[in-house]
């Protein structure tokens, strides 16, 4: 088992559960703009957290040949590398659900009350 209760194939970069597999981490904004894509396309997929620092990523570049993130390991076991590649594989392989604008409406409401609280940016 490894981390989080995900399943690995060791050795393999193939997903264990049939789904997309995404290498990721929290902190990272273009791991962040992945996941709100498969949100918005409505995919269920596996986060793969990675440590972060880039040295301590031995297993990332054992099974997907790269250190950074985010990478993409589709159904089919095809590495995708880089937020623009995956973005552009996603919109071949799946249709935009139907609540994808609300998905985004409420991504934008979020980061706008964050900004809000943090930066005080509506104060008078």
């Amino acid at each position: 088992m490894t981390p989080y209760g995900s399943t690995a194939v060791p050795g393999s970069a193939t997903p264990a559960c049939g789904l997309p597999e995404l290498w990721q981490a929290e902190w990272c904004p273009h791991s962040q703009r992945v996941r709100n894509r498969l949100t918005e396309l409505g995919v269920d997929f596996v986060a793969r957290q990675v440590p972060a620092d880039r040295e301590c990523r031995a297993e990332l570049m054992e099974l997907t040949g790269c250190e950074t993130v985010p990478v993409l390991v589709t159904p089919d076991s095809e590495t995708i590398r880089g937020t623009d590649a995956i973005l552009d594989w996603l919109e071949t392989h799946y249709a935009e659900g139907s609540d994808a604008a609300a998905h985004r409406r409420k991504a934008i409401e979020k980061h706008q009350e964050l900004l809000d609280r943090e930066c005080n940016c509506n104060a008078a």
